[in-house]
């Protein structure tokens, strides 16, 4: 029968390859009881955490920065493109003697394409106005009920 003594130790082999690099293993492997050095570590790995979490942060901003800037772009050539096929619809109608299309309209178009936002804002606001004018108009005639 085999000895429990003669049990090989689990981490030779990472014994052997961190010696070989210089790491003392025994810190890794048993705990210490000194409770400073406890407190030291635990701090010394706080400001890992924290020095990762920074990183993760700032990758998460460039990711978000490039993000931005590919649909800015997309969103540029797309207009580019649009200004493009305006102005050779424009110059082929031109060169057909009659203009259906008004000088200038393609930059109409191209104005109007840059502020949908403000112009669906104006909308919202609209609607709400006059969804508020018709609550109030609604419940006038329930508050005063006519006196006879």
């Amino acid at each position: 029968m085999s000895n429990l003594n003669s049990v090989p130790d689990p981490l030779s082999f990472a014994r052997k390859m961190w010696g070989s690099m210089g790491v003392s293993m025994p810190g890794m492997v048993t705990p210490t009881l000194n409770v400073e050095d406890i407190e030291k570590k635990i701090r010394d790995l706080k400001a890992v955490e924290n020095w990762l979490k920074m990183n993760l942060s700032m990758l998460q901003m460039t990711i978000q920065g490039l993000e931005m800037q590919c649909v800015t772009l997309n969103a540029v050539r797309a207009m580019g493109q649009m200004a493009g096929s305006y102005a050779t619809a424009g110059a082929a109608e031109e060169a057909q003697g009659g203009s259906l299309v008004e000088a200038g309209s393609g930059n109409e178009a191209l104005k109007q394409a840059a502020l949908w936002p403000l112009t669906l804002l104006q909308q919202m606001q609209e609607q709400m106005q006059k969804a508020a004018t018709a609550a109030v108009q609604a419940r006038q005639p329930q508050e005063d009920p006519p006196k006879t």
